[in-house]
């Protein structure tokens, strides 16, 4: 079984014999590959981890059932790419570390954190452009509040890096309003501290204004977070409420409390007023 393979791969990698692990993990993936290939040949069996954002893929999984389970063949699949990734950067090797990234993002397109790995590899590497379109992307398809502050630190990152102190504020300031520890945003501001980068220098709308100059989104997906909660609905409405819970938990950490409260108070309106036309219309 996959799952037990890549448990052994893991165990070798705590034991530090990072290179049989990179071996076990590459032999594994080129198997993988092949199992697929035979089994998945076509594009549309495939598609499902190709859509390029979470509101589709949810939307999708709404209204039709996975036609073959694909999703247990592409979980582990990710979980194969980041590990052989972590190995080959243990090792020193980045540009495999980045080509393993790569699958992962391929296999599991919305596991922003895959994606925010790859930003900073490529970043190392001076791939700037590459590192950018990644973290940009993470603005669509984050569904946790930590993916949306590692991409603002990114950005805040490549902004400094050109003396736009400006907008380096802005972007951390962003960051913060999410209200996220992270580690990353941590050393982030210790740096900025007292110095023209200092988020503490611009105020909320200040920040936003610097944002929308440079093309940035300002605050939490919306949208993202208005999927979850009307997913999160439906799984109540099935009496599966450990998801709902779960989905309602992260569009609150997405968008915060009350801004949560209130979609799910604006969906329920919706749902009532759709129901009481219909009511009204039948009579």
């Amino acid at each position: 079984m996959l799952a037990e393979e890549l448990l052994r791969a893991e165990s070798l990698m705590l034991n530090e014999q990072d290179e049989a692990a990179r071996d076990l993990l590459a032999a594994l993936a080129e198997d993988a590959e092949e199992y697929v290939d035979k089994n998945c040949p076509t594009t549309d069996e495939l598609q499902w981890f190709s859509f390029p954002t979470l509101f589709e893929r949810l939307c999708y999984r709404r209204v039709e059932k996975d036609p073959r389970e694909l999703r247990d063949v592409g979980e582990p699949l990710d979980r194969l790419y980041a590990d052989l990734a972590l190995a080959n950067v243990r090792l020193g090797e980045y540009d495999l570390a980045a080509e393993a990234l790569k699958g992962a993002v391929r296999w599991n397109p919305m596991e922003c954190g895959y994606r925010l790995d790859l930003a900073d590899l490529f970043l190392v590497d001076g791939n700037v452009r590459e590192a950018l379109g990644l973290a940009y992307s993470v603005f669509e398809r984050a569904s946790e509040a930590r993916h949306l502050v590692r991409a603002y630190v990114i950005f805040s990152d490549w902004f400094a890096r050109g003396g736009n102190d400006r907008a380096s504020a802005a972007a951390l300031r962003a960051a913060c309003r999410l209200d996220v520890r992270d580690s990353r945003l941590d050393v982030a501001l210790d740096q900025a501290a007292q110095t023209d980068r200092d988020p503490a220098t611009l105020t909320d709308e200040e920040a936003n204004e610097a944002l929308a100059a440079e093309g940035l989104p300002t605050g939490a997906n919306a949208e993202v977070a208005i999927c979850l909660l009307m997913c999160a609905t439906d799984a109540a409405a099935a009496g599966d409420r450990a998801l709902a819970t779960n989905l309602t938990v992260r569009a609150r950490d997405l968008v915060g409390e009350p801004a949560a409260m209130a979609l799910m108070r604006l969906i329920h309106e919706q749902d009532d007023g759709s129901s009481q036309g219909d009511d009204g219309d039948g009579a």
